[in-house]
């Protein structure tokens, strides 16, 4: 690595940006690992990693909560041996081979392996256990993050599962600079399972696109019961991509978050959005849906973002005409009662959907699952989650990358049939598949 620039780096910092902050929601921002209890932020706080941008230090009034981006600084820097794993080090992905002619950024082409290699960042959960967990939250603050530009392929893990809704934010941020920011990612039911463990690892890493995108995580912040005290707005129009035109009664919308309708103009507002990066996606029927960055300051609207929509093309499965958006129910596909485990048909409907994705190569699938009434609720969403993480698990073992399924399990929430007979119930026990992206 080399280290020749350091000094003149590090004395660009001033006193007054590398001095030691203590807030409310934070606690003392020089702790490696800190744990606080019934903020104004969350019922429960567990942070890895001190608030220090890198060790380049913050301006004496930025608030890096506040959704604002760092100003640039300097490359490469010296690891501080007493900073939490994973934290305040320049990792390059580990697919990147070093002397090929693969593209590469400042980061990757001022450090070597084994310094750059990616690192697991560990989150002991033994405070979580005392706490009655309904909703979760994952903050870090990312730099020098590229996918937009250089077409990396970043997966995030946890304890080996795939986070794709982190994923799919992570793919459409474009820091350059490099800068520092905040995102906030929602827990789904999956990951919130993974609350019951021991720790949560997780990993960040592009084992496949071979491209030298490097990038850095100051700290992670993880938030039980969050409440976010810093908020903004996200305003936009959705338009025809074609025509120009605004499309009326589009959804906008972030993921783990609230949805807004678009006017006759096409405008549309979205309250209530954490500060820091945002991905909204609008969506129309007969339209394949458009995703877009958006930077939320905190108590701000962000400046106007433009989602534009084509109209949608086709697919055909099991000789129904498929487009963007259109749900399908999968009656072959049944479990053992009170179970997870697959049945004959449902492989064999499912051997069918992974012959179906491989030969459409961009499609992207949610499959949500569904039971009848009988029952708690709990247990029915529980289960009905583990119905489609097995199915999802079966099309990975046909081959099919895991980041093109997204699954929820709704249990008895979304009946299609009352619940009075029988034969009704057995239609509410479904797995439905929606296409997410054409």
């Amino acid at each position: 690595m080399k280290k020749t620039l350091l000094p003149f780096f590090l004395c660009c910092i001033s006193l007054a940006a590398i001095a030691q902050r203590n807030t409310p929601t934070d606690g003392d921002w020089t702790a490696q690992f800190l744990v606080l209890k019934n903020t104004e932020e969350a019922d429960l706080t567990i942070r890895v990693g001190d608030i220090d941008n890198l060790g380049f230090g913050f301006d004496e009034a930025f608030n890096p909560f506040s959704g604002m981006s760092t100003y640039s600084h300097g490359f490469p820097w010296a690891v501080d041996a007493k900073n939490a794993k994973g934290t305040d080090r320049i990792m390059v992905p580990s697919s990147y081979r070093f002397g090929t002619y693969a593209a590469n950024d400042g980061y990757t082409s001022s450090t070597q392996r084994p310094d750059n290699n990616p690192m697991t960042i560990s989150i002991p959960l033994e405070e979580v256990h005392n706490v009655k967990a309904a909703t979760a939250a994952l903050q870090l603050f990312i730099d020098d993050f590229q996918a937009p530009a250089f077409n990396s392929k970043f997966q995030v893990k946890i304890n080996g599962l795939r986070f794709t809704e982190a994923e799919k934010m992570i793919s459409r941020i474009n820091q350059t600079g490099p800068i520092g920011k905040l995102i906030t990612i929602q827990f789904t039911p999956e990951l919130m399972e993974k609350l019951r463990g021991d720790s949560l690892a997780i990993s960040i890493d592009d084992p496949v696109s071979k491209q030298g995108d490097g990038y850095a995580i100051d700290f992670v912040k993880l938030l039980i019961n969050p409440k976010f005290i810093y908020k903004g707005k996200i305003k936009g129009r959705i338009i025809d991509a074609t025509t120009r035109q605004p499309i009326a009664n589009a959804t906008a919308s972030v993921e783990g978050y609230t949805t807004a309708t678009s006017d006759e103009a096409g405008n549309f507002t979205i309250e209530d959005i954490p500060a820091g990066l945002s991905i909204v996606r609008g969506s129309a029927a007969g339209y394949a849906s458009d995703e877009k960055q958006a930077d939320v300051i905190a108590d701000n609207v962000s400046e106007p973002v433009e989602l534009e929509l084509k109209r949608s093309g086709k697919v055909v499965y099991n000789n129904k005409t498929l487009r963007e958006g259109d749900d399908l129910v999968m009656n072959n596909i049944q479990f053992e009662v009170n179970s997870a485990k697959i049945l004959p048909a449902g492989k064999a409907e499912l051997d069918k959907l992974a012959a179906f994705l491989k030969q459409n190569s961009g499609i992207e699938i949610l499959l949500s699952g569904h039971t009848s009434a009988e029952g708690g609720d709990v247990l029915n969403r529980e289960l009905s989650l583990k119905r489609v993480r097995a199915c999802k698990d079966y099309l990975a073992a046909k081959g099919i990358d895991d980041g093109r399924v997204t699954i929820k399990g709704y249990g008895p929430d979304m009946p299609i049939a009352p619940n009075d007979t029988e034969a009704n119930r057995a239609k509410n026990r479904r797995v439905e598949m929606k296409i997410t992206q054409l």
